[in-house]
C-alpha cells in the first residue's frame, strides 16, 4: 500500500489489549523506546497482526499506522 508518510520504522509486535471495539497494538522499535497504536479490532483482524510479528510502523502527522511486514 502506498502512503505519504516518510517516518517509517521496522517494529516486532510486543503486546495486544483488545477492548469491545479497539485494541491497544504495542511494538519494540530499534532503540530503547517503545510506541503503540490504537485500531479498531476490524483492522487488526485485516491485518492479521499477531505478538511476535515484524510491522512496520508509519508516522504522519499525529498518527501511528502499523504495516504488516
Amino acid at each position: 500500500m502506498k502512503v505519504g508518510a516518510r517516518n517509517r520504522i521496522i517494529a516486532k509486535v510486543t503486546d495486544i489489549k483488545k477492548g469491545g471495539v479497539m485494541c491497544l497494538v504495542k511494538v519494540n522499535i530499534p532503540t530503547s523506546s517503545g510506541m503503540a497504536s490504537v485500531m479498531t479490532l476490524e483492522s487488526l483482524k485485516e491485518l492479521g497482526i499477531k505478538k511476535g510479528d515484524k510491522v512496520e510502523v508509519v508516522v504522519k502527522a499525529v498518527n501511528v499506522l502499523l504495516m504488516k511486514k
